[in-house]
């Protein structure tokens, strides 16, 4: 006689409240039976929240190699700056967490406030990653000449070893005196 479990979940929706209930439908030759495990009861708001937050710590988490820098500038490219060190903390938490004075480390490199002073104060794209230097001739006979730039949009993280805060090859300190 041959079984077959399947492990699935059940919703429904009575007056604003989804009831799930999760559990094991079992088949054979004979016939089948349900065989509940728990029944949970929770409103659509706190599905709808839990949905919303699962897709939140979804983009909050670096992929995997990523630096410290770079997921820093991918999430306030994102979502802007707060006034706080809550990517830079995220990062610690999630990657790093041994790093215990990483904020008291930026803040000693620069960045003492927020996480956008690290790219104020702190690190600068590398400068192979900056457009040349220009320089052409006016109609004017004078020279002109164009600074280099740098990049819009910055290479693929070059990854670092997990629980590392160093930066990836893509990023440079920059070459400003050290804040105290």
């Amino acid at each position: 006689m041959a079984r077959r479990h399947d492990r699935s979940a059940w919703t429904r929706v009575v007056n604003d409240e989804m009831f799930l209930t999760v559990g094991t439908w079992s088949n054979s030759d004979v016939g089948g039976s349900w065989q509940g495990f728990h029944m949970e009861r929770i409103s659509i708001t706190e599905r709808a929240e839990r949905i919303l937050h699962d897709a939140a710590s979804t983009l909050m988490t670096p992929t995997a190699g990523e630096c410290l820098v770079c997921f820093v500038a991918r999430q306030v490219d994102e979502f802007g700056c707060d006034g706080t060190h809550r990517f830079a903390s995220q990062y610690r938490d999630s990657v790093a967490p041994r790093a215990t004075e990483l904020l008291a480390r930026l803040s000693a490199m620069g960045a003492c406030c927020c996480d956008c002073e690290m790219f104020m104060n702190t690190y600068e794209p590398a400068t192979r990653l900056w457009s040349q230097a220009n320089e052409s001739v006016a109609s004017d006979d004078f020279d002109e000449w164009a600074d280099p730039k740098p990049p819009d949009n910055m290479s693929p993280c070059e990854t670092t070893r997990r629980g590392s805060t160093k930066p990836c090859a893509n990023w440079e300190r920059t070459s400003r005196s050290r804040y105290r």
